[in-house]
């Protein structure tokens, strides 16, 4: 059972990390990601995040998408999503 309404996004090597539920979805970054530094907003599987590239001193918005990496990996986006409340970044 999930106590908690939050998930996490990180990043590790040339993989970002969303966590929830003790599920680990891991996909494709680019190659220059340092960090994700913060998660703007959280609407049901779309986030809006700042992320700190090596090609430039200040973090840039980004857009992720989960539904077509969760449908890819055969997980019902719409009941794995519905739970989470905000996502946190995790350093």
């Amino acid at each position: 059972m999930v106590t908690n309404n939050y998930a996490t996004l990180s990043n590790d090597g040339f993989f970002s990390v969303f966590k929830y539920g003790g599920i680990e979805v891991r996909f494709k970054s680019p190659y220059s990601l340092e960090k994700y530094t913060e998660i703007k907003s959280w609407n049901n599987g779309y986030i809006v995040v700042m992320a700190k590239y090596n090609h430039n001193e200040t973090a840039e918005e980004e857009y992720i998408d989960l539904d077509p990496i969760l449908e890819d990996l055969y997980i019902d986006s719409k009941t794995f999503l519905k739970p989470i409340k905000y996502v946190k970044v995790e350093e």
